[in-house]
């Protein structure tokens, strides 16, 4: 098998598993990842304040 068709053959087999919960799992909430996105953020900017004192 080629690398295209191989490819081909794991979208596929991706695709076809539908859009109900295969894992099992309940999907991410997206205010938790919103959340910890914006902590992240609010981190590397007090660090960055912090390295910046000398202005």
């Amino acid at each position: 098998m080629t690398l295209p068709s191989t490819a081909h053959h794991a979208f596929a087999a991706l695709a076809s598993e539908g859009g109900e919960h295969a894992g099992g799992h309940d999907p991410v909430l997206p205010y938790i990842t919103g959340g910890g996105a914006l902590l992240a953020l609010l981190l590397l900017l007090w660090i960055t304040t912090r390295f910046n004192r000398d202005r």
